[in-house]
């Protein structure tokens, strides 16, 4: 092998390549070598005659005639002196002897850089049978040419010498660190060897893990078996494994390989170290009973024995025996090649004898042509031969390869009168192809083409050797690969096939990643009509793997293709065939991939098998594809993996039909609703959920098992949640709750009584557009679900006069519906906390889906009674002593936003509009809270079309007679105001809150002010502003509301509240000149408690207001005047607030002697100030012991919004 072929870099080589290099160094050996007086050894080849000299210069630098110094300080060890001329051969002849392998692969480094590489070196390390370990006893020192340690092992995963990078290393001062790494690699193999030394004693061990009594036991009762070994079951287990593959059952072994997966069924060295791998399965059959014992010859072998007892001779037997042996063997090999000479010398003779035959028979043949009576003759007597049977041959090709060969022969057999030969072949082709099928007419067909093929010859006399020397300057190739499948034309639809399955594999390869979906038509006709299974996996593999990340119009076009694929072939080839390929990439490195598997389950789900086996019912469908996509949607990080997984599994529950499957649907269902990914979420809603649906329909599960299961789940959920609701899980069940409300109103209208009388007859009245919500995907909407918009338009007809005429009287699943589900969700409903916004508006969203979709007719007489049941609004239960809890709860805010909502004709809202005042003078009345209320406002004000009646809701409040009732009114409108345009604020809000401004009792004046400071942070039009400020400023200036504790607490907390992200006017002009004054009023309070609040409130506004920007002549003349007198208060009242003052007292000052530093911050911030010098170890010792609540500690902290 030459030096330019040989690639360090591939370690793939096979055991046939290692073998000819190898034989391709013993055929260089020569006698030469024993004439020097040394054992070389099977890799020595003949030694070199260039001579070495010895250098002292660096190791890196070359000698004069290329050779390294190290190799010359080798060379000159072994000749002994300096001006003895050793052979580079002879040097590494001996280095590999005495096993100096690292020595002499630094050595064979040097040579290749200096360009005079030694065969010996190159042979050797480049053969990795030099470094795999051998079982049994190692040969002779002399006959392998290594030391009595045997040949150097080589572990599976580790690079042996003859992959290790040769040209990497050069002079460029990395080289010890690549000797190191051959230094590890080496000990690292060593390591491995000790390794699988003791891999071997433990394999020889487990044979004996059974006790000797328990040996006894078996062998003494013949009918009882010896159980089996841990060993024999490892290596029956790769046998079983290796027929299942070999026999197409890739699934079972799969499910094998799973069901043992502490073993590698890829190496047979996983079963035991020193193992010999018997034969497989089928050969055992085949042989059990032929097996005939084989004559051994045994050796007495000692263990643990000192070298100084045994024989003097016994190191000598042992080689002497294997000698001889070696010497008959090479008798043997003699013999059989001579026998081998004489047949070929035979073989040549007969050759020579069959073309001096063939060229007689081509004379014989053209004196025949040459004379046309015995032509005629010899066409009369084809005619009246009668059709017989086609040829051996089937004429799958039309091959040109021996044209040079058949040519003359065929060419003289040819003559210029056969028309009539050509006629009669053709009727009798016809005749024979009409009783058959059409694959094989196409066939006849073609060989009748075939031999009706006609070629005009010369009339020359050439001899058939020129004729064929002359033909061989045509310039054609039918030796490589392609040129022998060019130079065969196929002829038959089954010859093409395996035309393609041969050239397919070559083409993929070498296409455009961009255009290869063209290929996409070409694999698929081959894979469905090729008749070998092995080359149809390997074309579905191709297809599977056709593009490395494919896009959406790619994985469109093959889905499409798989799913032309199933049609074809059947549900048989689908999973014995497609599947495998599915399950072998749901584990890839690119999502694209996996995205393409997650479709195709789903595509290919109505062309699976019902019946996987014979004996019991077992779905492909709900089994394997099942398991696939739920391990997927478990494991799988792509978002867009998983939405496709949740949409095929919303197809294959269109499919499926085993009940026992349920509980995993049920599963899968709630495992999509949690994902974190929204689109994942949004695909259950759209396509998962009605397709579960609809088979829990068909079960008879939707209204008993399902949505009890999740009513159930809401339950529980609220009882655990009492100190804390998990709100994320209540919006995941109530969302699949509302998702089923369209397959629940189907199931009521499929099993109505009136059914057997909706027929499509006569003019049905169209669906109203607004009749039901808009559905989250055409999978819930009703009508896809009943079949069709005409026949829901007919049950819709038939529904509402049952119901409002004929009543529900065994009507079954309605009952259910009004006597279970409802009172159910009213239940559940009471139980949830009305302060949670989050949670109101789910429910609220809810019911009105449910009453819009169960219709007006349903919610009139069906809905809002249980609901008025329950909430009993009537003048008898004002009192609060009466029991009306259920009135604080979010019961109220529900039955207003999502059952009298969900229609919008003048009674609807007349109701609602008497419903909300009925519930405001209620709670007034009896002093409850208005959290209830106060949650009806905030979710109808989100909705601008109920402004105009909250606001005459509230009218209704500002002008009642009791003050209870115009507090809570004036209350309200602190909640309206955020969300009402400023024209309704300055047309109905304000003047409302002015009209209670005046009004004869102090709280409802009192009332008025967190609505008039919600104006000034909302609003910016200038005269309402004024008005505003001018109704504060009468509370404030007014004689009248100086001794009015109430009113200056709610001022102060409302300006704390509205100061920072009010109009910086208002908060300069007003805010802050008016709370210096409150706080320097209350240092003259001689109450105490009335003090101690004023100065609380007063804390936490200067905390909220510190963190906004004050100009320098408020910051002197307000802002820090009415610290120090607030500084005042706490110092008698509560020293641990009177710490912090202090810190943002001096903060101030120091803002207002550094102008220029406040000038450039912009701003002041007071608690980030807090972090520094003595204030902090102050604040930080007093904090613990502050009294505030935490809204006026949070307030410290507040940012600028």
């Amino acid at each position: 092998m030459a030096a330019g072929n040989v690639n360090p870099f591939n370690v793939s080589d096979s055991e046939d390549e290692a073998e000819q290099r190898q034989d391709g160094a013993d055929t260089e050996r020569s006698p030469s070598d024993e004439a020097q007086g040394h054992s070389l050894g099977p890799f020595s080849p003949p030694a070199y005659s260039e001579p070495a000299a010895l250098l002292s210069s660096n190791r890196t630098s070359p000698s004069v005639d290329g050779i390294p110094a190290s190799a010359a300080a080798v060379a000159g060890i072994g000749g002994g002196g300096a001006e003895t001329r050793v052979s580079l051969d002879a040097i590494a002849a001996q280095l590999l002897r005495d096993q100096y392998i690292l020595t002499a692969l630094e050595l064979h480094t040097e040579l290749l850089e200096a360009g005079r590489e030694l065969p010996r070196l190159r042979d050797y390390f480049s053969n990795p049978g030099n470094f795999e370990r051998q079982s049994g006893t190692p040969p002779a020192c002399k006959e392998q040419a290594v030391g009595p340690g045997g040949p150097l092992n080589r572990a599976g995963s580790i690079s042996t010498l003859d992959s290790l990078d040769f040209a990497r290393y050069s002079d460029d001062g990395n080289r010890e660190s690549d000797e190191r790494v051959a230094v590890l690699e080496f000990e690292l193999r060593k390591a491995k060897e000790t390794i699988q030394a003791l891999r071997a004693n433990l394999t020889q061990a487990a044979e004996c893990e059974i006790p000797s009594q328990e040996r006894k036991n078996y062998k003494s009762s013949p009918e009882n078996q010896e159980p089996i070994r841990p060993l024999e079951k490892r290596a029956l287990n790769f046998l079983v494994n290796e027929y299942l593959l070999k026999n197409e059952y890739k699934l079972a072994s799969i499910t094998f390989s799973d069901e043992n997966d502490d073993q590698d069924f890829e190496l047979w060295d996983d079963v035991g170290l020193n193992i010999p791998k018997p034969p497989d399965l089928l050969q055992l059959y085949r042989n059990c009973g032929n097996i005939l014992p084989l004559h051994r010859d045994t050796v007495d072998v000692a263990v643990n024995v000192d070298p100084n007892d045994l024989p003097g001779d016994y190191f000598t037997q042992e080689p002497v025996q294997q000698t001889e042996a070696i010497q008959q063997q090479e008798e043997v090999v003699q013999e059989l090649e001579y026998q081998i000479g004489l047949l070929n010398s035979e073989k040549q003779s007969l050759a020579e004898q069959i073309k001096k035959l063939q060229s007689d028979i081509q004379a014989l043949q053209r004196n025949v042509s040459s004379e046309p009576t015995s032509a005629v003759k010899s066409t009369q007597s084809k005619e009246d031969t009668p059709c017989g049977k086609p040829p051996l041959d089937n004429g799958q090709y039309l091959d040109i390869r021996g044209v040079t060969e058949t040519d003359s022969s065929s060419d003289a057999n040819t003559t210029k009168t056969s028309n009539t030969t050509t006629t009669a072949t053709t009727d009798c082709t016809e005749r024979t192809t009409t009783a058959t099928q059409p694959h094989a007419k196409l066939k006849s067909q073609s060989q009748q083409g075939k031999s009706s093929v006609q070629f005009d010859q010369p009339n020359r006399k050439l001899s058939p050797a020129f004729h064929q020397a002359l033909l061989s300057f045509c310039r054609m190739s039918t030796d490589s690969r392609l040129g022998s499948e060019v130079s065969r034309i196929a002829d038959s639809e089954q010859s093409v096939m395996l035309m393609l399955g041969r050239c397919l594999p070559h083409i993929v390869p070498n296409v455009l990643l961009a255009k290869r979906e063209e290929l996409i038509p070409l694999i698929l006709c081959t894979a469905c009509l090729h008749p070998e299974p092995k080359e149809r996996d390997q074309l579905l593999h191709i297809l599977f793997n056709l593009i490395k990340r494919p896009d959406d119009e790619q994985r469109q076009m093959i889905l499409t293709g798989c799913v032309a694929f199933a049609r074809h072939v059947g549900p048989t080839r689908v999973e014995a065939e497609l599947l495998p390929q599915c399950w072998e990439q749901i584990n890839h490195k690119y999502p694209e991939r996996r995205l393409l598997v997650a479709e195709a389950c789903g595509a290919l789900a109505p062309y699976l098998p019902c019946l996987m086996f014979t004996h019991f019912l077992k779905e492909i469908r709900s089994s394997l594809v099942l398991s696939m996509l739920q391990q997927m949607l478990a494991e799988d990080k792509a978002d867009m993996v998983r939405e496709a997984v949740v949409k095929s599994l919303g197809i294959i529950m269109g499919y499926i039909d085993d009940p026992d499957k349920y509980s995993q649907g049920f599963e899968l269902m709630l495992l999509s609703l949690g994902d974190p990914s929204e689109r994942v979420v949004s695909a259950t809603h759209q396509v998962f959920i009605p397709a579960f649906a609809a088979w829990c329909t068909e079960l008879g599960n939707l209204q008993s098992q399902l949505i009890p299961s999740l009513l159930t789940r809401i339950e529980k959920l609220l009882k655990q949640g009492e100190y804390g609701l998990d709100e994320h899980k209540l919006h995941m069940y109530l969302s699949a709750l509302q998702s089923l409300i369209p397959s629940l109103f189907a199931v009521l209208l499929q099993n109505a009584p009136f059914t057997s009388r909706a027929k499509l007859q006569g003019d049905v009245p169209p669906i109203e557009v607004t009749r039901f919500p808009r559905p989250a995907s055409p999978l819930q909407d009703v009508a896809t679900i009943v079949g069709s918009r005409e026949q829901l338009a007919v049950l819709l007809q038939l529904y509402d006069h049952q119901l409002q005429h004929e009543g529900t009287t065994g009507w079954d699943s309605l009952l259910w519906v009004v006597n279970q589900f409802l009172p159910q969700l009213i239940e559940i409903v009471g139980r949830i906390n009305v302060t949670s916004s989050t949670c109101v508006h789910e429910f609220s969203r809810f019911f009105w889906r449910l009453c819009r979709t169960f219709g007006k007719i349903f919610t009139n007489t069906k809905v809002k009674p249980q609901f008025q049941e329950i909430l009993r609004l009537s003048e008898e239960n004002v009192d609060a002593s009466a029991g009306n809890g259920i009135l604080t709860k979010a019961t109220v805010p529900i039955y207003a936003t999502g059952v009298l909502t969900c229609y919008n004709q003048e009674e609807d809202r007349k109701l609602l509009v008497g419903f909300l005042e009925d519930v405001m003078t209620t709670l007034s009345l009896s002093h409850a809270p208005l959290d209830s209320l106060k949650a009806s406002f905030v979710e109808l004000g989100a909705n601008p079309a109920f402004h105009e009646l909250l606001l005459t809701v509230l009218w209704y409040g500002v002008v009642h007679t009791s003050a209870l009732v115009r507090c809570t009114a004036a209350r309200m409108f602190e909640l309206l105001v955020k969300g009402v345009n400023e024209t309704l604020v300055a047309q109905r809000v304000v003047p409302a809150l002015i009209t209670l401004s005046s009004d004869p009792e102090i709280s409802v004046r009192i009332s008025t002010i967190p609505a008039f400071g919600t104006i000034m942070e909302t609003v910016t039009q200038k005269e309402l502003l004024e008005r505003v400020k001018m109704q504060l400023a009468s509370f404030l200036e007014d004689p009248q509301y100086q001794d009015q504790h109430s009113l200056h607490m709610e001022i102060i907390k409302t300006f704390g509240r509205v100061g920072p992200n009010a109009e910086p006017r208002f908060r300069d002009e007003f805010v802050l000149p008016h709370l210096h004054k409150l706080a320097l009023c209350n240092n003259q309070q001689t109450v105490e408690s009335k003090r101690i609040d004023i100065a609380t409130q007063l804390f936490e506004a200067y905390s909220a207001l510190s963190c906004c920007f004050i100009s320098e002549e408020l910051m002197v003349n307000h802002f820090l005047p009415g610290l120090r007198c607030l500084r005042t208060d706490m110092e008698q009242l509560s020293p641990e607030h009177e710490v912090i003052l202090s810190s943002m007292i001096k903060e101030c000052e120091i803002k207002v002697e550094n102008k220029g530093i406040g000038e450039a911050q912009g701003s002041i911030s007071i608690a980030a100030s807090l972090v520094g010098e003595d204030a902090k170890t102050k604040f930080l010792s007093k904090m613990g012991q502050l009294t505030t609540s935490g809204a006026m500690l949070a307030n410290v902290f507040q940012r600028k919004k």
